[in-house]
Formats: structure tokens, sequence, C-alpha cells
């Protein structure tokens, strides 16, 4: 698997990113009609200088990026591996891309939110040392929020 896969630093403008993004909210859209579009504000791209992109046979196929929360602590964002290659352990390679560029950086914590119907998502997260914490802003109230955290 090692050289059919390339990894690639970057930033939210890589137009891989966008569209792999826009496959995202694709899936979310479809796994949670009921929720609103108000629900969704949570969910906008912003301009990001920690993505991660792995390649895999040359096909932009995982992604997911971070943002300062503090001086210490950083939130995971737009984790997304596409379907046809799930389960082949891209999530978990772009988690520990993203948790050691942000402790090289000087981070030592990282949070994250999903969804409560992301029941592979959320194992992934256990898997890897996650827990569940009591939501955070902008998710405090919001009973489909799961969020995590992790000392990294």
């Amino acid at each position: 698997m090692n050289e059919k896969i390339r990894i690639c630093k970057t930033t939210s403008e890589n137009l891989d990113f966008v569209n792999l993004v826009a496959s995202l909210d694709q899936s979310l859209w479809e796994r949670y009609p009921e929720f609103t579009s108000d629900y969704w504000d949570n969910n906008v791209l912003e301009i990001n200088p920690n993505v991660v992109i792995i390649y895999f046979e040359g096909n932009p196929i995982a992604c997911g990026c971070f943002k300062k929360k503090d001086k210490n602590t950083i939130e995971i964002k737009r984790m997304f591996v596409s379907p046809d290659v799930r389960g082949m352990g891209f999530a978990k390679r772009i988690l520990q891309e993203l948790e050691h560029w942000a402790s090289e950086l000087g981070y030592t914590i990282s949070v994250l939110e999903t969804l409560y119907k992301q029941k592979e998502a959320i194992g992934l997260y256990q898997k890897v040392g996650y827990v569940i914490v009591d939501n955070y802003e902008p998710y405090i109230g919001l009973e489909n929020s799961i969020c995590m955290q992790k000392q990294i």
C-alpha cells in the first residue's frame, strides 16, 4: 500500500480538499435529513492552513484539517474518507498526521465533534485515545453532537 499512498500537507484552498469536503457535506445531508439548515452553520469551510489529504493511486480519497481553539488546543475538522476505500486505515492515518503536525506546532490537546449516527467514527476516535467530554462551544446544547478530547 505504501507506494500507492501520498500524503499532502496543504491548505483549505486546495481544490481536491474542497471537492472532498463537498462529498462529506453531501453524505452528512443524506444521513441527517432531519437537521435544519441552521445546524450546518458549524460546518462552514473556513480558510485553514492545516489540511492533510491522502492520495491513493493518484486519487484524493481522504482529508482532514485542524484549527486552533486556544494556545494549547486544536480542533479536528472535516474528516472524510471516500466510501469506496473505507476500512483501509485512511481515517486513522489522517488523524495521526494531523495530531503529529499539531504537536510539532506546540499543541498538546486535540478536540473534535462528530454526530451521534457516526458510530464508525466514534469507535475509531475512541480506539486511538479520544474520550467523550461535555460539549464545548459552539456545540453546547446540541444533543446530536458528540464532543471528544485527547492529549497529543
